[in-house]
């Protein structure tokens, strides 16, 4: 067979698999691209409605606001301009500011707190001259006294009224500008500080009339205590969702701004953005990894915890890959950069959590809806309630002008649809956050609602059961097969070289096989040559020409089924070995120089200390485990009999497509299918299960079509996983449960006038909080 056959074969396109609701990939959008923003004036829900209505009328756009981290997400054509985004966003009367990759939205600035304070210093007298009635009697005493030295007109009624009324307008008219501003911008689109600044200048204006008049009670106190509770409610929610964010955080602040760089010999500190894919650099004794690579000298001991929740120390020396962020614990090593900035695992993981928590999950969809519509349905309440008291209250005599206007405000000020909109996202932020500080995480919101069906697990073994980390037990080159090749290739045919054409080929395969075999290699003295057309297929193996010296051969390295069909007749040599490696359960892989096999790899790794444990706890849920594996009957059977697996629920030598088919089956059958793996050949079925889990050690392909990351070695994080998905979801049911109740509840007793403003504005706050700090209870 020609070596054109052998380039055709192995750059055989995967199969595509049918893709899951949510997971559509259309290539129609390859011209789409995603930019985030920092979003200020939010309040509600309602503004959340605002802005994704706003931006989701533009021509190709696709926009989701997430309330809890004050962001916006947007899905727009490259050709519409950033510029263009920030003005509707304006348009709409909030503020924008573009998120640059890499970084974190600015989260909840100092303003609350500044507005609490000078709330505090207006609110609180006011407050306390209109209400207790022995201050009241003493101010009135001293300020027409006091006007009576100067030879000044005393007004006609109360002077400590006016005094509060003063204290209060400054309240009023300055430190609750911004939210008066908002609720002019979005008059057509009433959110929630439209109801507070009614409510509050309701309150205010009926207070200066009462007063001027003589006729009516004045209402300042409510004007000013609620715009303290609205402020302080605002302030402390805040502060709770930094808390909420605080995991994000950490993981941002973990980047490296500079890099120790060998240059001829020399260590040069420069900044980590002048760091290039191939640099060597130099990571002392108690420094943090600045970016992912291969260590090329040097022994030490590495904490992964930070990124993977990991705690134990991970021994690395010349040929293992070191993560970005790590710590370095008590060795010098030279590294050698593989991933540079936005390509690194914390920059992977960071995005990861910023999209989860930019995403929302279907459960939310209830609140959006009721949001949208409720601040409408408030306001025509409240003038309903008023012209109801004023014209039938008191027994249907009619209630005066002042108790109806009190009662009106007061249903304008309970009414939160705040709790509503922080319902999910505050709870989503704190399990992405706390998920990703135990290595697990949360890619899609959906993950929540289907983890408490899931009933059929289906798990791929390396990587995923197994540890992963692959070694080469046996290496056969024997001499009687490179006789085929002929005497051009006969000076290059030895084990130093062979095991070069490897290296090359296996350094730009993320496989765990891929990986043991160019550890080997460099161990064994092999150097690194330069390939070119390079391929790979997933589940065959990889193919490449490399270039060696006078001769350039197709090197092939994959499966013996796969190289066989590409490939002359294996000599004994060759057959022998493949025999031994499969007996021991070992995964084999072959070399090939333009079609003749010439070596033979049998490696292998260990079941996880605790995959046992783990299948025994996932049955223990209710949960039947599937070993679906590309490796041998052999290999297969001994790792499922090791961790619990039943022989019918193992299918082994298993294609990509036929994993797919797998997954498929069982979902027809009514099943809801979790899928585990960490391949390139796992990705089809990743992206077709209900659910999926990717090993975070896996391939970009498995990761991005998976639900959840899961960063840790451990298996038991599957279990976590589904615990956290469980309790996340529980949480943000007592959360809409809850926002749902108050409303239910406070509404008609607002109505009824079994309330004042005052005391409407602090339940409006404390169902606020109540949200906020039942999601922090998330473990």
């Amino acid at each position: 067979m020609g070596t054109e056959d052998i380039k055709i074969e192995l750059s055989r396109p995967a199969s595509a698999a049918p893709e899951k609701p949510g997971k559509t990939i259309d290539l129609s959008k390859s011209s789409l691209t995603t930019r985030t923003f920092s979003v200020s004036g939010m309040t509600c829900s309602s503004c959340v409605n605002t802005v994704e209505k706003s931006l989701n009328a533009m021509s190709g756009v696709s926009a989701s606001v997430n309330f809890a981290t004050e962001t916006v997400h947007i899905l727009a054509p490259a050709e519409v301009k950033t510029a263009d985004l920030i003005k509707k966003i304006k348009g709409s009367g909030y503020g924008a500011v573009l998120v640059e990759d890499g970084a974190g939205p600015a989260l909840h600035s100092k303003k609350s707190g500044v507005a609490l304070f000078f709330a505090i210093i207006f609110a609180v007298p006011a407050i306390l001259v209109s209400m207790v009635e022995q201050w009241r009697e003493t101010i009135d005493t001293e300020i027409l006294l006091t006007l009576d030295y100067f030879n000044i007109l005393p007004p006609l009624y109360s002077p400590t009224a006016w005094l509060a009324i003063g204290l209060t307008a400054p309240l009023i008219l300055l430190v609750a500008f911004p939210i008066h501003r908002a609720a002019i911008r979005n008059f057509f689109h009433p959110t929630m500080d439209s109801l507070i600044s009614l409510g509050s200048f309701s309150a205010f204006g009926w207070s200066i009339y009462s007063n001027a008049t003589g006729q009516g009670d004045v209402y300042t106190e409510v004007a000013a205590g609620v715009l303290l509770f609205v402020i302080l409610g605002r302030h402390l929610e805040s502060r709770a969702k930094r808390r909420a964010s605080s995991a994000l955080a950490a993981l941002l602040a973990l980047g490296s701004k500079e890099v120790i760089v060998l240059r001829k010999g020399l260590e040069v500190i420069v900044p980590i953005s002048e760091l290039q894919i191939g640099d060597d650099f130099v990571v002392k004794p108690g420094a943090r990894i600045p970016t992912d690579g291969l260590v090329i000298s040097g022994i030490s001991t590495v904490n992964n915890a930070m990124m993977t929740g990991e705690s134990t120390p991970v021994e690395v020396g010349p040929g293992s890959r070191v993560i970005g962020a790590s710590l370095n614990n008590n060795g010098r090593i030279i590294v050698r950069a593989t991933r540079i900035g936005s390509d690194t695992e914390l920059a992977r993981i960071t995005a990861m959590v910023v999209q989860a928590q930019g995403n929302k999950a279907p459960i939310q969809r209830l609140a959006d809806r009721i949001s949208a519509i409720f601040v409408p349905v408030v306001t025509t309440l409240a003038i309903g309630t008023f012209f109801a008291w004023y014209y039938l209250g008191n027994g249907g005599e009619g209630s005066s002008l002042a108790e109806s206007i009190q009662i009106a405000i007061t249903v304008l000020v309970i009414a939160c649809p705040c709790a509503l909109g922080l319902a999910t996202p505050v709870a989503l932020l704190v399990a992405s956050g706390r998920g990703a500080a135990r290595g697990i995480v949360l890619r899609q919101p959906r993950a929540l609602e289907l983890a408490r069906k899931v009933d059929v697990v289906v798990l791929d073994k390396t990587g995923t059961l197994t540890t992963g980390v692959m070694k080469v037990h046996e290496t056969t080159i024997p001499t009687s097969a490179h006789k085929v090749l002929g005497a051009t290739y006969a000076e290059f045919l030895n084990e130093k070289t062979i095991l070069s054409t490897a290296l090359s080929l296996e350094l730009a395969n993320d496989h765990p096989i891929a990986q043991a075999i160019a550890s080997h290699a460099l161990a064994n003295g092999a150097v690194r040559k330069d390939v070119i057309e390079f391929t790979q297929t997933p589940g065959a193996g990889v193919a490449g020409r490399v270039l060696i010296g006078s001769i350039s051969p197709v090197v092939l390295i994959g499966t013996p089924k796969a190289i066989a069909h590409s490939a002359t007749t294996f000599d004994p040599g060759i057959e022998a070995a493949i025999a031994r490696g499969e007996e021991s359960g070992h995964s084999v892989s072959v070399l090939a120089w333009d079609g003749v096999a010439i070596a033979v790899f049998a490696t292998g790794d260990q079941v996880k200390a605790d995959a046992a444990a783990t299948i025994s706890a996932l049955i223990d849920k209710g949960i039947t485990p599937w070993l679906i594996t590309g490796d041998n009957e052999e290999s297969a059977g001994a790792i499922a009999r090791a961790v619990g697996i039943k022989g019918e629920h193992i299918i082994a030598r298993a294609l990509p497509e036929e994993k797919l088919d797998r997954v498929n089956t069982l979902k027809s059958a009514g099943h809801t299918v979790l899928m585990i793996g960490d391949g390139i050949n796992d990705a089809a079925s990743l992206a077709a299960a209900d659910l999926s889990m990717a090993m975070g050690t896996g391939t970009d392909s498995a990761i991005s079509s998976a639900d959840i990351t899961l960063m840790r070695p451990e298996l038991i994080s599957v279990v976590d996983a589904l615990n956290l998905s469980k309790r996340t979801l529980k949480t943000i049911k007592v959360n809409l449960g809850w926002a749902f109740a108050y409303n239910v509840i406070g509404i008609p007793i607002a109505v009824a006038g079994a309330l004042t403003p005052m005391y409407a504005a602090g339940a409006m706050a404390i169902s606020s909080l109540f949200v906020v700090t039942n999601s922090l209870t998330i473990r």
